[in-house]
């Protein structure tokens, strides 16, 4: 309704719209207040029957007689000023959702301007619990996707812990045994480096020996006695000699 009402005010145009809203929802609608100073009733006989300005409202708007002037919306809750141009009439309608509340008829612009204002004025006081429990459950809506989010973070979060705990202990193990490798290849360096030592050692005497040019002959064990008497034919004795003089 509300987006029909502001079609008619688009285009200059009259109230069928409302009339419309009005047949709907006249068998809900409460019953016209009685009209404040400077206000009539319909007509004579209806008085202030229940219903008799809103069906009068609502016969106006079906012969598009009225003419919307002013609208105000505030959450579900609305007022409109109407003006019937034939007869200088005014109608200001407070209206909840899609049904109307309250009606009232006057001749008088002032009073209807000054009508229009206090619905107006109402209507935001009457919205404003809707529009605060619509911003409410915004923000709950809001915290609760908020909550899920920061849960679902948090949730990765704990994850790439475990993930980086499980690494870290991997770590620690091939650490432990690279420690234990270290000690045990250091042992077996200092056992080839010493064998690697000897190994030189040997080198280099052996290489002495080999650029020395004298000859140098091993002593045979079979040329020295026993008893340590030379022996015969290999070297020249005191007796020999002197056995040799004398046969001279």
């Amino acid at each position: 309704m509300n987006s029909m009402i502001r079609s008619a005010v688009a285009r200059g145009l009259r109230m069928p719209l409302v009339t419309l809203a009005l047949i709907a929802l006249s068998g809900g609608v409460q019953a016209a207040q009685p009209p404040q100073a400077h206000t009539s009733d319909v007509t004579a006989a209806q008085g202030d029957a229940a219903g008799s300005t809103v069906s009068y409202l609502r016969e106006l708007m079906d012969s598009h007689q009225l003419t919307e002037l002013r609208t105000t919306y505030n959450g579900t809750y609305g007022a409109s000023l109407l003006f019937q141009a034939d007869k200088l009439t005014y109608f200001v309608a407070l209206f909840h959702d899609k049904a109307f509340w309250r009606v009232i008829r006057t001749d008088s612009e002032k009073d209807a301007d000054s009508i229009y204002r206090t619905f107006a004025a109402q209507t935001e006081k009457l919205a404003q619990v809707d529009i605060d429990a619509l911003r409410l459950q915004a923000g709950k809506k809001y915290a609760e996707q908020m909550v899920a989010l920061n849960e679902q973070r948090l949730s990765t979060l704990r994850q790439d812990a475990a993930r980086r705990q499980q690494q870290a202990q991997q770590v620690a193990a091939l650490q432990q045994q690279a420690r234990q490798q270290a000690v045990s290849l250091s042992s077996d360096l200092r056992a080839t480096s010493n064998q690697l030592t000897t190994v030189q050692q040997n080198i280099r005497q052996l290489e002495a020996q080999q650029d020395n040019p004298e000859l140098i002959l091993p002593t045979s064990t079979a040329d020295v006695p026993a008893d340590g008497a030379p022996v015969a034919g290999t070297a020249s004795t005191p007796a020999a000699q002197s056995g040799d003089g004398v046969s001279h």
